[in-house]
């Protein structure tokens, strides 16, 4: 009966419902603005915290990253759809994950923040929504073509659980090593003194908002790139109602909270160039398309046992961590140095992988 539920269009409703009022109530305890769940920015401020790049404003272990794979994997365990398996193409799922996380930077987010900036008015997030909208008609379109990165096996439960003790690991971190005042490091985790990275909400609320989000998205499939292609390719509405759910959601939140700021200047970690914003996120919905979901999708799949979309998760980290290294990533103040041969570089790619992945029909 709970399967079913879920499953159903009230189930992703419910969960689009709580992963928007979830962001709205992280952001208004503490976190960013208009980034009160990001998977592309915490993945770079948890790369940060690792070390892995050294933009001082964005590093910091973000709970939210780790809990949402662990409320996806409690969620697979007690439903039994904890499924190990892997092996489909994992060095391209890894490169499709850099370039997603070059191109979320390029616009500054994800598409759940893309959706968050929209409904905290940043009307910037219109061109980039568009953008990820083109993007996930090119991937669609070669899909419908025969495009694959070829069928995953089912693996045994050590390798299903790689990623999930991952994210356990980086909770004990970040639970034993804790941010010491006015530090930008501890013994061996980094933490940014200025924003956005020292924007974050308690630990406590971090931890149980995204459990919880972890868990009904792994079980209703919650996914904005596949609300896209369900469209597309099968004429199924029922993701589509979530990621609304999630927009009306935020919205009515930062409209109570006094979190709604409309307008395209001025908007937080955000910039006005729109042809960018529009690639960026045209950057992340081809390549999500390719790889079978968006950011979050994939640390829900990765809770669940499905080492492939871990790989795209890791890729995505270093992406990320790249981005901020060698001048890649945006900022509020625009375009980042290498910004723009990142972007072209990254489409190319993607169209690369795509020509190469498609198949003869038999």
């Amino acid at each position: 009966m709970a399967n079913n539920f879920f499953s159903s269009t009230k189930g992703v409703v419910l969960a689009g419902l709580v992963i928007g009022l979830g962001a709205a109530v992280l952001q208004k305890l503490g976190n960013p603005a208009n980034m009160g769940l990001c998977v592309a920015c915490f993945g770079r401020d948890v790369s940060g915290g690792l070390g892995l790049h050294r933009a001082e404003a964005a590093q910091y272990v973000r709970p939210e990253f780790f809990s949402l794979v662990l409320g996806a994997f409690l969620a697979a365990i007690l439903s039994k759809e904890f499924r190990p398996r892997q092996g489909s193409n994992p060095l391209i799922r890894f490169f499709l994950g850099a370039v997603v996380g070059v191109g979320a930077l390029i616009f500054l987010g994800c598409p759940w923040r893309a959706l968050l900036r929209l409904a905290g008015g940043d009307g910037n997030a219109i061109l980039g929504l568009l953008g990820l909208l083109v993007g996930v008609l090119i991937g669609s379109a070669f899909i419908r073509r025969n495009f694959t990165l070829g069928t995953s096996q089912n693996s045994n439960w050590g390798y299903g659980l790689a990623f999930v003790v991952f994210a356990f690991g980086l909770l004990i971190l970040r639970l034993a090593y804790p941010p010491l005042d006015g530090q930008p490091k501890n013994e061996l985790l980094f933490y940014s003194l200025q924003e956005p990275g020292s924007l974050r909400a308690p630990l406590w609320a971090s931890l149980g908002l995204a459990l919880v989000i972890g868990f009904l998205g792994q079980r209703s499939r919650f996914c904005s790139i596949g609300a896209i292609q369900n469209v597309v390719l099968f004429r199924q509405f029922h993701l589509l109602f979530g990621v609304i759910a999630f927009v009306l959601a935020a919205l009515a939140a930062n409209l109570i909270f006094g979190q709604f700021h409309p307008g395209f200047a001025k908007q937080p970690i955000a910039h006005t160039l729109h042809f960018w914003n529009f690639l960026g996120l045209l950057i992340v919905g081809f390549g999500s398309a390719l790889a079978g979901g968006c950011p979050g999708r994939q640390l829900f799949l990765a809770g669940e046992g499905d080492a492939d979309a871990g790989v795209f998760i890791l890729g995505m980290l270093g992406g990320l961590a790249m981005a901020h290294n060698f001048g890649l990533a945006s900022s509020g103040a625009g375009l980042g140095p290498n910004g723009a041969a990142a972007g072209v570089l990254s489409v190319v790619t993607i169209l690369v992988i795509a020509l190469l992945g498609l198949r003869k029909k038999a």
